[in-house]
């Protein structure tokens, strides 16, 4: 297992390919990624240690090239630096790759698993605010040549419900009951049915963020700013504003937050109306791909707690909006 100290060392290491950074990288999160803040000539940066074996160099540039081009067209995004070599990425010992992104000003829009802390309209402004603005990203990237050689995992019908799901065999969870496992099996018969009638319906699909949890979503002073982009890739448009919701279901106010995003999303981007009542669908496939990323890292220590959230959800989510037929 690596070590923190070892971590730190490959930061330093990275730290040396961008001569504006004038600073010991100071790490602020360990998770799939390794993140450090660094001061450079003109202000702070992420400095980013990617996950090793998680993509290739194709992938990462492709992600860092798709956030380049939205912060060129003004979007609240990281905007990734070059190396002194031209690179997006820097190659670290042991095979690590590092990046080096715009630092944004904002504070996450919470935490997963505690209540939101704004409070009165705040939080309905805010929502159709998020909604506008993946709406703007989704406009931006439709209007955008993808260049030669982009590369992305899909998160499509195959990707989120076929035969090796892109975040592991959910239906396979093993920490759970007979009657547990048989809701999965069904709940993934039952997606896979409607996804492929949405499919052929014309639903929406292209580039998208995949991952706008609360994490990742900044906000300052009412404007939002998206953050972390390594779960990008090619999937449905309502995929992308079921996880921007998935997390806050149990709001007492979600009905309302759901209306204000929504709202929000098609003051930017048309919304048709079988993509609208398709959302229950999209917030079971997402509440079902946590537990297929549980299953996949069961060895991992803090998994066992996650796993045992994300079956609740998943049960939550199914029964109350989603409703499907158990016979």
């Amino acid at each position: 297992m690596t070590s923190l100290d070892d971590i730190q060392d490959s930061a330093r290491q990275a730290a040396r390919h961008w001569p504006e950074i004038i600073s010991n990288p100071e790490l602020v999160m360990h998770r799939e990624n390794s993140v450090f803040r660094v001061e450079a000539t003109d202000g702070p940066h992420a400095l980013r240690l990617h996950r090793l074996g998680y993509h290739d160099d194709a992938a990462l540039n492709s992600e860092l090239t798709w956030m380049a081009m939205l912060a060129d067209k003004g979007m609240n995004v990281p905007r990734p630096l070059r190396t002194k070599s031209g690179s997006f990425l820097a190659d670290v010992e042991g095979g690590r790759k590092a990046s080096l992104l715009t630092w944004l000003s904002g504070a996450p829009l919470g935490k997963t698993g505690a209540p939101l802390v704004m409070a009165g309209t705040a939080r309905t402004v805010t929502f159709r605010n998020i909604g506008a603005e993946l709406a703007r990203m989704h406009l931006l990237t439709d209007g955008w040549q993808i260049p030669a050689g982009f590369q992305r995992p899909s998160w499509d019908v195959d990707g989120l419900v076929g035969d090796e799901p892109f975040w592991g065999k959910f239906w396979e969870f093993s920490s759970c009951s007979i009657e547990d496992q048989r809701l999965l099996a069904i709940l993934r018969n039952q997606c896979r049915e409607q996804l492929l009638a949405f499919q052929n319906q014309g639903g929406d699909f292209g580039l998208i963020h995949a991952d706008l949890v609360r994490e990742n979503i900044l906000v300052d002073d009412g404007e939002v700013q998206f953050i972390d982009f390594d779960d990008c890739g090619f999937g449905f448009r309502m995929f992308d504003i079921a996880t921007a919701l998935i997390k806050n279901i149990h709001e007492l106010d979600f009905g309302a937050l759901q209306k204000a995003l929504l709202a929000g999303y098609a003051s930017v981007r048309a919304l048709s109306e079988f993509e609208i009542d398709a959302l229950p669908l999209f917030l079971t496939l997402r509440s079902l791909t946590y537990l297929g990323w549980a299953e996949s890292r069961a060895n991992e220590l803090e998994t066992a707690v996650r796993a045992t959230r994300f079956l609740l959800d998943v049960k939550y989510v199914a029964m109350t909006y989603f409703k499907p037929g158990l016979l």
